[in-house]
């Protein structure tokens, strides 16, 4: 039995869009997170070897916070692992948003039948299109945030639909942005509360991956305490510390996924909206 292809360009509301995120994840699990894995797989495990050396470099720096003894601190790779950091920590999440954008957008196109040639050459055409619009909107939500906080969270809601305006619609980085706040017009409070409630269930899940390095911390604090030992934080991280600190990142990382996909139903929901782009295009196809 095949399965019934999902909708993208209609109008929706907070409990369908949440309902219908985890549909499509559902249904195209497999094909969708081999397309990841195989786009963001070589950043990917660049990512969660830093996050694992900085982890390890941190057990030094608690050893020896104030950096007294340089025989045993390496200053130098520290931020060296830093940067290796953020680095492959925002290549990844730009080759994520486009890899799943373009998953849906050849989704879309093919009527639920998806061409991984075109998810590849749509990633690899986004990727300086998709990195600037990051870099960008990144840089203007912290200024927002420092201004006020406030002005950081009214920014951060049509910024978080810029990379889907940039796939779908094909506009330019400033057009993409622009449109993002156009869209958004008259819809803020509502996209919000959808985005708020996603992210909301996003970080829930994503403390459930947390569980087994909180509980390993508690047990480990526990013992340090019950052998009498002074407290010092350099105890509690060890080699199984940082190891539950790779597995329970890989899994908050993939859980991003989840929001993608609901920037593109909420895209062609507000699209819709003010548009009508897939009623005209309903008719369109009738008459053909």
């Amino acid at each position: 039995m095949s399965k019934k292809t999902i909708e993208f360009k209609k109008q929706r509301e907070l409990g369908d869009i949440i309902t219908d995120t985890f549909k499509f994840l559902r249904q195209n699990f497999k094909p969708l997170f081999k397309a990841i894995f195989k786009i963001t797989g070589p950043v990917f495990v660049i990512l969660l070897f830093a996050i694992g050396y900085y982890s390890y470099l941190g057990m030094d720096i608690l050893q020896n916070p104030f950096f007294g003894d340089n025989e045993d601190i390496d200053v130098e790779m520290y931020f060296i692992a830093l940067f290796i950091l953020f680095s492959s920590l925002l290549a990844f999440y730009v080759l994520l948003y486009g890899t799943v954008l373009n998953y849906i957008k050849s989704y879309i196109r093919n009527s639920g039948m998806v061409d991984n040639t075109e998810v590849f050459q749509g990633v690899k055409n986004d990727f300086g299109s998709m990195l600037a619009i990051m870099i960008v909107s990144g840089i203007i939500t912290i200024f927002g945030l420092l201004l006020c906080v406030l002005p950081g969270i009214y920014v951060w809601v049509p910024l978080s639909l810029a990379p889907a305006m940039l796939v779908f619609a094909r506009t330019s980085i400033a057009d993409s942005i622009s449109y993002a706040f156009s869209l958004i017009k008259d819809n803020w409070w509502s996209t919000f509360f959808t985005l708020f409630v996603l992210t909301l269930l996003v970080y829930l899940i994503g403390m459930i991956f947390q569980f087994p390095m909180m509980i390993y911390m508690f047990i480990k604090a526990f013992t340090i305490s019950q052998q009498g030992s002074a407290a010092n934080p350099a105890e509690l991280i060890d080699w199984v510390y940082v190891f539950f600190n790779v597995i329970s990142s890989l899994f908050q990382y993939l859980l991003s996924v989840i929001l993608i996909v609901a920037s593109a139903f909420i895209y062609h929901h507000l699209d819709e909206k003010k548009n009508a782009t897939g009623s005209y295009e309903r008719i369109s196809n009738l008459g053909s």
